[in-house]
């Protein structure tokens, strides 16, 4: 009896090695989430735009320090994925209350560019604005339910720290100085947002039990929702297709 299921066994590891090598293909453990987790992945489909090339040529500086750079407003990888998808709870924690991080989120200028293009924050968590260009930038946020602020930073290595007071999805910040800066700033109450990376994917722990609508967030795309259940011993799993907007 040991040789045939030393014989099972060897079947399994090939079979499990040869279906790891296969696209498309993804084993059980890595399709499941971790308990109080949710895992997935947002694509693009159909025909993806061309990236645009930035034209710096207003600031001789930004020339400099940018060079090269492209448009962060439609990235769509390979493979069809997404990046810069905000992805949170939209619904479903009820009355629960949770307490704004001491660490800050950091917005950063540098290129002539905001860095990260797509962030999240919490009510009351600070967000600490830096200017690395040797070169003049103006910090406008434009909110629809927290207060405004604009305020200029002409040198390099100045800092300001800002936070908002209310959930809002999404907050943009432009600098007047250099049309083509964007960033947008996912404003909530609680700690449960993600935003994709290169490949697509996005990861929101600590989930307690229970059910959740979540929603995708693109600047140019619009949103998607889906509702998703989180367990005591197993997390959740969710996938996201945007198309082009007509």
């Amino acid at each position: 009896m040991i040789r045939p299921m030393r014989q099972v066994s060897r079947f399994l590891v090939l079979f499990a090695s040869i279906t790891a090598a296969i696209p498309g293909v993804v084993s059980a453990s890595a399709q499941d989430a971790a308990p109080g987790t949710v895992k997935g992945r947002v694509r693009f489909e159909g025909a993806a735009p061309e990236v645009q090339a930035i034209k710096m040529s207003a600031d001789p500086i930004c020339m400099r320090e940018g060079k090269n750079s492209t448009s962060e407003a439609i990235l769509v990888g390979g493979d069809g994925s997404l990046q810069n998808v905000f992805v949170y709870v939209k619904d479903g924690l009820g009355e629960r209350t949770f307490p704004a991080p001491t660490t800050a989120v950091v917005l950063d200028q540098k290129g002539c560019r905001y860095t990260p293009h797509v962030f999240g924050v919490q009510v009351g968590q600070g967000v600490e604005i830096v200017n690395s260009d040797p070169t003049l930038h103006n910090v406008h946020a434009m909110p629809k339910v927290n207060a405004e602020f604009n305020f200029g930073q002409p040198a390099q290595g100045m800092r300001a720290r800002r936070t908002f007071a209310k959930p809002e999805v999404m907050v943009p910040l432009r600098c007047d100085v250099h049309s083509w800066m964007s960033s947008y700033a996912g404003v909530l109450a609680h700690p449960f947002f993600a935003v994709t990376k290169a490949d697509g994917s996005f990861e929101i722990k600590a989930l307690p039990p229970g059910t959740y609508v979540l929603e995708a967030w693109h600047e140019r795309l619009g949103t998607r929702t889906q509702q998703v259940t989180v367990g005591d011993t197993k997390g959740a799993t969710a996938a996201f297709t945007f198309t082009p907007r007509s």
